[in-house]
């Protein structure tokens, strides 16, 4: 049977060492979560807003529900269309970026290898290490340019496949978080702008608390941040109704 060819950026790498037993543990970003996650922890916030400052002026339940719906929606196709722009105007920088990089390591050559070795020699190292190290990476054209992309500018290829996906996703967190929120007001509707404020702190301080989680933040933080940002749509909307005529 016949062997796979060695990866050619492994080629001559020695086999790992042993490790953890249970493998590194690093935040794994599932394709969906986060985008999920996010859209439930920010969604909620028009519609919040906007049922606050209804029943702050004095509108009936079903009204300042009816507005929080509609507010939910364009929250939601706001999100969703910023995320996919957001991700197609990444794809576009990097290849525009990379295609830049490209026609430097052509015209410049000797530039670009001072810049590789800059970029080493803030790594230690030195000498003629250095200078075998700028070559053998400067020997494959490919890996020379993903080397300036990585570490000169910072850069990591992102994936436009994926972006329709997630801004769906996104969108559809969106739409869940603000019904949530929402919800009071269709079962409860005597709770007034209490209702939709203490659902907006479960929905959002729980999910704001998954997503730190899922992101290797500090869980805690992420749900003390989600939870600001619904403090603020609250009183954003209670300022709204406190300056109407």
């Amino acid at each position: 049977m016949d062997q796979p060819a060695p990866h050619p950026y492994r080629d001559g790498l020695p086999p790992a060492p042993p490790g953890p037993p249970e493998g590194e543990q690093h935040p794994l970003l599932r394709a969906t979560e986060v985008p999920f996650l996010t859209g439930l922890a920010q969604g909620p916030i028009p519609a919040l807003a906007l049922a606050v400052a209804l029943l702050a002026l004095g509108a009936p339940a079903g009204l300042a529900l009816a507005g929080g719906l509609a507010a939910t929606a364009a929250g939601a196709v706001l999100l969703g269309l910023g995320r996919y722009f957001a991700a197609l105007g990444a794809a576009e920088r990097y290849a525009a970026e990379k295609r830049r990089e490209e026609e430097e390591t052509h015209l410049y050559p000797e530039r670009e290898r001072w810049e590789v070795a800059a970029v080493l020699h803030r790594y230690g190292l030195r000498g003629d290490i250095l200078a075998r190290a700028v070559e053998a990476i400067a020997a494959d054209r490919r890996r020379w340019v993903d080397f300036m992309m990585r570490f000169e500018l910072d850069l990591i290829e992102p994936q436009p496949a994926h972006a329709g996906r997630e801004a769906a996703v996104l969108a559809l967190g969106a739409l869940l978080g603000g019904a949530l929120v929402l919800l009071p007001l269709a079962l409860w509707p005597a709770l007034g702008w209490g209702g939709p404020v203490l659902a907006a702190a479960l929905v959002m301080g729980g999910a704001g608390f998954l997503l730190g989680r899922a992101e290797g933040q500090v869980p805690a933080g992420g749900a003390v941040r989600s939870l600001a940002l619904g403090a603020a749509a609250a009183l954003a909307g209670l300022a709204l109704a406190g300056f109407a005529p």
